[in-house]
This record gives structure tokens, sequence and C-alpha cells, in this order.
């Protein structure tokens, strides 16, 4: 059994709680995920879960009209 893992991205383009719901709303649909908390404040995006693929956190990240930065 694999342990949780917990990785931060930083996400540009947000500023409003619409926004914030909407990267959430996103990043919870990606398969492994378990948990997700999005910050406005610091543009923070933590994600817990068992499997964490950037490239599915990213492509979400995009799904709601936002861009994780480099």
């Amino acid at each position: 059994m694999e342990t949780a893992r917990e990785k931060s991205y930083t996400v540009n383009g947000m500023s409003c709680g619409h926004c914030t719901a909407a990267v959430r709303d996103e990043v919870t649909k990606v398969s492994g995920v378990s948990a997700v908390d999005v910050d406005l404040e610091t543009s923070t995006l933590t994600v817990r879960g068992e499997q964490i693929d950037d490239g599915a956190i990213r492509d979400a990240v995009d799904e709601a009209g936002y861009a994780v930065a480099p």
C-alpha cells in the first residue's frame, strides 16, 4: 500500500473565490487525488493523493482556465 503524498503548485491568474472553486473542482476529478486545497492569497494549489500525476494536474488547472507556474 502506497502512502499519501502531497504536492504544491503555484497557479497563475486566480483572483476570486470562483477561480479557486473552478480549480478545486477540476483537480478533484483527477484520478489518484484524494484532497485539494486552493489558497487564493498565496495562489497555491495543494494536492494530496497516493499517485499525483503532474501532467494531469496541469491539464486540470488548464481546463479550469488557469495555468500552473513553470
